[in-house]
């Protein structure tokens, strides 16, 4: 999925005492709780949303640890929540549809008539697209850099 990263890196700290520094603990990225738990072999980072009023798209991030010899590979994996992906869905398509519209027109239009509808289909579809990844930048895609970085610093 295009909202959906995925990090790996390895630290010489052991499994038991990587989910030891992380499990139970809390982080605050723009004033949203996030709080660590473990669930299986994995460590699942969740955010409380309940109070909040306001909408936001919030990922929910997975933590595996896998021992290789004195060292232990962690995977932090990040997906959007199911009740948040609606909207940025509904958009992408939206924007793939007026840019693939447009550049239908560009494939049909032999002599040039529909210029003026190529230009503003697929003009609107990508200022749409420019400012809807611009704000995603600054929302969704930062709680995910700031998730990872917290993941990062508790188990170098």
């Amino acid at each position: 999925m295009i909202f959906s990263r995925t990090y790996r890196y390895v630290s010489s700290v052991s499994e038991e005492d990587l989910k030891g520094r992380l499990v139970g603990k809390h982080t605050k990225v723009h004033d949203m709780d996030f709080e660590v738990s473990e669930k299986g072999r994995m460590l699942k980072i969740i955010p409380h949303a309940e109070q909040d009023t306001g909408i936001k798209t919030l990922p929910i991030t997975h933590v595996e640890f896998k021992g290789k010899g004195g060292k232990t590979q962690v995977v932090v994996s990040t997906k959007m929540r199911k009740i948040d992906s609606g909207g940025p869905m509904l958009i992408m398509a939206f924007v793939c549809i007026m840019v693939a519209a447009a550049l239908a027109l560009l494939v049909i239009d032999k002599q040039g008539k529909f210029n003026t509808y190529i230009i503003t289909l697929g003009g609107i579809g990508l200022a749409i697209f420019a400012v809807f990844w611009t704000r995603m930048e600054r929302g969704y895609f930062d709680y995910v850099r700031k998730i990872r970085d917290f993941v990062k610093k508790q188990t170098v």
